[in-house]
């Protein structure tokens, strides 16, 4: 019999206590047996919304009811910690993301809880782009020249982002680092994109960075905002005619965005397996596929709970270096 390490029993003794704490502890035999929770930690409205809500509706038949509940502010950070909290029984999930689960725990100095010791990743849902958009009143066409617009009018240009420590926000500081600007830049965390954007096009901002989206497209295409840049590798089969960060000139700022479930630390193996299995059999329905991809957002169908995981623990490790480095903190 191989010895367990010393991670795996303080795993189980965890789970075990977790259960323990919770009457009539939490099996698979009966699950679900009743509504399941989803909290989307932001706004409604929100990006959140356009891959929370379609998955729940499309994995209803599978696994019953589906309740989606926005919990927005502090970046997602009050959501997260909301589902961190719940029973450890499969009705209480988190659509999470890159900001919630990796840079808001690396830049609090308190962080409301902890990625690996409070979460189990269940499947990753899609993946995202980021883009730079800025007021149609703003003279820039390219990052190249908003940086050179924020050299000369210091402390006039402010961006907008879903929260301190949001993968937003830390594409923000790497724009500033970057670009050799100072107090240049103004930061404004929003409790979701949806009020940012609208400020923007209101003209209360000059900037936001935000998910690429449909809106978000369409809004371009209005004319109402201006995308001159992206964060993948290639450019929008949608917009072919926004540059990337590449082209721009600044690798560095190249940020691959995702979403996806997870539950508290302690759920069943059996329960997480379930859920995986319902959501990977609801990801091959072309339809919701189409719906993901006409928001510009890429599904992924070959997810899965230990998969899932890993890019999770690959992401606090590649990060961790560059969050410390620019100095980004919250709180």
């Amino acid at each position: 019999m191989s010895l367990l390490s010393r991670r795996e029993l303080l795993d189980t003794a965890a789970r075990l206590t977790a259960l323990a704490a919770w009457p009539g502890g939490a099996t698979a035999d009966d699950y679900p047996s009743r509504s399941i929770k989803l909290v989307i930690p932001y706004t409604a409205g929100a990006a959140g919304d356009l891959i929370g809500r379609p998955w729940a509706d499309k994995v209803a038949p599978l696994l019953g009811p589906v309740h989606v509940e926005n919990i927005g502010g502090a970046g997602g950070a009050i959501g997260s910690a909301a589902v961190a909290q719940s029973a450890p029984d499969g009705y209480s999930l988190l659509l999470g993301n890159g900001s919630t689960k990796v840079t808001i725990p690396l830049s609090s100095a308190q962080p409301a809880y902890d990625t690996i010791r409070d979460f189990r990743a269940i499947y990753r849902l899609i993946t995202s782009t980021l883009a730079f958009a800025v007021h149609p009143s703003l003279p820039v066409k390219d990052l190249r020249e908003l940086a050179a617009f924020a050299k000369a009018n210091p402390g006039g240009l402010s961006y907008g982002t879903p929260g301190v420590g949001t993968g937003n926000h830390l594409v923000g500081e790497l724009f500033r680092q970057q670009s050799g600007l100072a107090a240049d830049l103004i930061h404004v965390p929003y409790r979701g994109m949806a009020a940012a954007t609208n400020d923007l096009v209101n003209g209360e901002i000059n900037a936001v960075i935000a998910v690429v989206s449909s809106q978000l497209l369409q809004l371009h295409f209005a004319g109402k905002l201006r995308l001159i840049a992206v964060t993948s590798d290639r450019r929008l089969s949608g917009a072919p005619e926004i540059p990337t960060v590449i082209e721009s000139g600044m690798p560095g700022l190249r940020y691959a965005g995702w979403f996806g479930l997870f539950a508290p630390k302690a759920t069943p193996d059996a329960i997480v397996v379930r859920i995986a299995a319902a959501t990977r059999t609801a990801m091959a329905d072309p339809q919701l596929q189409e719906g993901y991809r006409s928001q510009g957002l890429e599904p992924d169908i070959d997810s899965g709970p230990d998969k899932f995981q890993r890019l999770v623990e690959d992401e606090l490790a590649r990060l961790a270096p560059i969050v410390k480095s620019i100095g980004l903190k919250r709180d």
